[in-house]
């Protein structure tokens, strides 16, 4: 976590002072926000179909509340709608805030959870668990990787 926000404070510290630079800067802090938030809500249960802290998230529920609340972006429901919202990205192209997918259910993009950086995603499992951040590395989720979407 720590790392994270040294990683956020350099590149808001080294930006140049150009519109686009602005611009970038302007985005970058405001993925630190969703990130953050996102993060905030770790140990919040699971709960099939949900979609609020009080009750619980699935995990589409759980990204929706997150961008809805910090960016005031609506997200389609489920998982496979989001999947085809905003911009795609390769692995390689992942900053925090964006979303990464995987085939959870042997059907693509049957989970979403948030890239919060150094290869690590945060997310609402499944029935039994709570909201918690895990590594794009572990295997599990290396084979199961579907894809990533940048929403603006």
């Amino acid at each position: 976590m720590q790392k994270l926000s040294l990683l956020f404070l350099t590149i808001l510290l080294t930006a140049c002072g150009s519109t686009p630079a602005h611009r970038d800067v302007a985005h970058n802090e405001r993925m630190n926000d969703l990130v953050m938030y996102a993060m905030s809500l770790a140990e919040t249960p699971y709960q099939y179909g949900g979609n609020d802290a009080r009750s619980g998230f699935d995990c589409s529920g759980y990204v929706g509340h997150v961008y809805r609340e910090v960016l005031d972006v609506s997200l389609p429901r489920t998982s496979g709608e989001i999947s085809r919202v905003g911009d795609p990205l390769r692995q390689s192209d992942l900053r925090p805030g964006d979303l990464v997918f995987f085939d959870t259910q042997r059907r693509p993009y049957s989970h979403v959870g948030i890239y919060v950086g150094e290869r690590k995603f945060v997310h609402s499992p499944k029935t039994g668990s709570r909201i918690r951040v895990e590594s794009m590395e572990v295997d599990y989720w290396k084979s199961r990787y579907n894809g990533a979407r940048r929403i603006y």
